[in-house]
């Protein structure tokens, strides 16, 4: 037995220990190795990625002409603003209509309300990429491809995690706070907006998470449906230094590294809600 602090271990139990802790630095480093990469290729020139490879240092940690061709080629300040339109526009009517079903589904009994539900498990088992000859060919139908309002439409279908996120919070909420309320002369919009509302938060700033992380990242529809190039999101704008004449890395790893500014400002500024929210969600129910 070796004795560590004012714990004993046996040989099995340190050997375990060390085993642990090489694993975690393993995965961590699978995990940092290639932000890191790109950090450095963001910062070489041309002749330098040609000429060394991925890890080596660039010669000079000032040149910035990488950051400011990568944001003028790609048009970066408009993909910006169509993905926070995007974004903006997703959040609020994903979160208005998945707190409402969820209310719906939660607080009122009714013939079918178990096969809504299993209806959205279901739902969620379906690849996306399987019922896109559908959807795309809705959109054609309506008129909405190449258009950032039927991109928008498109992208605000309430995901089935949210739902089941809003459903677990509400189990929580006490039925006497809607009766307490029916019995002083409010209505069920009422009580959805002045009660169920404000006691979501946590699980709103959950959903809001998952879901603005998904829709900012998302490239495969932005490039389906939107062909334009002012009409590109951020995700998208990044392939265009990807072409037959070859794939312009050091534009593409600068071009990586403003797009993901935005979210780590973001992720500092409210790491403490984020933190509260995703630990709220992971203990209702």
């Amino acid at each position: 037995m070796v004795n560590v602090g004012k714990k004993s271990y046996s040989p099995l139990g340190i050997l375990w220990i060390i085993v642990e802790y090489v694993s975690l630095i393993f995965f961590g480093l699978c995990a940092v190795v290639p932000v890191i990469s790109c950090v450095i290729t963001a910062f070489k020139t041309s002749e330098e990625y040609q000429q060394t490879n991925v890890m080596t240092l660039p010669e000079s940690w000032l040149n910035f002409d990488n950051f400011t061709k990568a944001f003028e080629a790609a048009n970066m300040g408009r993909a910006f603003l169509n993905s926070v339109i995007v974004m903006v526009c997703v959040l609020i009517v994903s979160v208005i209509l998945g707190t409402q079903l969820a209310y719906v589904l939660n607080r009122f009994k009714f013939p079918g309300n178990t096969l809504i539900r299993n209806l959205y498990l279901f739902a969620s088992l379906l690849p996306a990429v399987a019922m896109q000859v559908t959807v795309f060919n809705i959109m054609s139908a309506l008129h909405l491809v190449n258009s950032l309002a039927g991109y928008i439409i498109m992208m605000c279908g309430t995901d089935v995690i949210s739902i089941y996120i809003f459903i677990q919070f509400m189990e929580n909420i006490p039925v006497s706070l809607d009766e307490s309320a029916i019995i002083d002369g409010a209505s069920y919009w009422t009580i959805y907006w002045k009660i169920m509302l404000p006691l979501l938060k946590p699980a709103i700033v959950t959903s809001c998470i998952l879901k603005g992380v998904g829709v900012y990242n998302e490239y495969y529809c932005a490039n389906l449906y939107l062909m334009d190039k002012k009409l590109h999101t951020i995700a998208r704008c990044l392939y265009t230094f990807v072409g037959p004449m070859g794939s312009q890395y050091n534009l593409i790893c600068a071009g990586v590294i403003i797009s993901l500014l935005p979210a780590l400002i973001v992720f500092i500024l409210c790491q403490k809600q984020i933190y509260s929210g995703i630990a709220a969600g992971a203990v209702k129910g």
